[in-house]
């Protein structure tokens, strides 16, 4: 059966290091015990301000498609899942193909918020496994919040953070590769968070920039259970898919929000704490970058061998989820 494999991984953080000290002088209080006690956030990476997103993503796409050991040229199609692009037109993906210099891969961007690298590789899997064409698609995700961060605004700036990670995924043949995916939105909560002014309903004026509402705001409280009890049925439902158990899974990247909020997932799905990927304490909250950036400290300090089982879930804003299974 012709599947999608994932055949490089790559990543890029920004080299401007923000300690949690450096929000204690900012806000003028101490939030670094807090951020460490209950999100497991210790630094992060932000952009420059000659920096953005486009620099993260062609960083991380340059080492994903040189570890996959191909060609600019073979690269069929680009998708770059993003919430923060780099202009609202064009897609950002067709500022990374021109730097790549890809010229024969087709390009859209894709947001779904923070589960936009997810649904990025199950849109990816669905082009290889349907079209022969579609040999080797680069999925990315890249994330630069600290644009769009209100400095005074101790909910959002401690949080969020700036990355990119990317995989190529490839056609083969055989049991590897994506195996059962899932998509899920509870878009009731759309209106809890975001970045609301900017677009057409709330085109950039001066009552925008007033009320803030062209930086990142949370304007309601999320329920603490919502993620733990939608990763764990979307984790549960795709074992069921493939016939499996969740003890089966040697690596789950999650969304690299709050570390309870995971470790809580794995306690319900009777597996092992140890093998969900945490790297929230070097990086911060990355959304749409955070799992492939997790994927890519798994690989480089040698936990990833052929065979493994993957799962992977994604969530963010609108609220969508994503979740799928891969064998490495």
């Amino acid at each position: 059966m012709r599947r999608a494999i994932i055949s490089g991984i790559g990543a890029c953080a920004p080299e401007r290091e923000i300690p949690n000290s450096y929000f204690n002088e900012l806000l003028g209080e101490d939030v670094d015990a807090w951020l460490r006690e209950n999100v497991n956030i210790h630094t992060r990476r932000w952009c420059r301000a000659d920096e953005s997103v486009a620099d993260l993503c062609e960083k991380a796409a340059l080492e994903a498609v040189s570890a996959a050991g191909i060609d600019m040229e073979a690269i069929d199609l680009i998708i770059l899942a993003t919430d923060t692009p780099e202009f609202v037109s064009p897609s950002t993906a067709s500022v990374v193909q021109d730097r790549l210099g890809a010229k024969n891969a087709g390009t859209f961007d894709l947001n779904t918020a923070c589960a936009g690298f997810v649904t990025a590789m199950d849109v990816a899997s669905k082009y290889i496994m349907s079209d022969s064409h579609y040999q080797h698609v680069l999925v990315i995700g890249g994330y630069a919040m600290s644009k769009h961060l209100n400095m005074a605004d101790k909910k959002t700036v401690t949080l969020f953070a700036d990355g990119a990670g990317a995989i190529v995924m490839s056609a083969a043949e055989g049991d590897r590769g994506l195996l059962a995916s899932e998509l899920k939105t509870e878009g009731q909560y759309h209106g809890w968070m975001g970045i609301y002014g900017g677009g057409t309903r709330q085109p950039v004026s001066e009552e925008t920039l007033a009320e803030k509402d062209h930086q990142l705001k949370f304007v309601h409280r999320f329920p603490k259970e919502l993620n733990p009890k939608i990763w764990t049925q979307m984790a549960q439902d795709i074992c069921q898919k493939l016939s499996i158990k969740p003890t089966d899974i040697d690596h789950f990247f999650i969304t690299q929000l709050n570390f309870n909020s995971i470790n809580e997932t794995m306690d319900n799905l009777g597996a092992d704490r140890s093998r969900a990927e945490m790297i929230m304490d070097r990086y911060g909250y990355t959304g749409s970058a955070c799992i492939p950036m997790a994927l890519h400290a798994a690989w480089q300090e040698g936990k990833l061998k052929k065979g493994d089982l993957m799962m992977f879930i994604g969530s963010g804003g609108g609220l969508a989820f994503a979740a799928a299974a891969l064998r490495f």
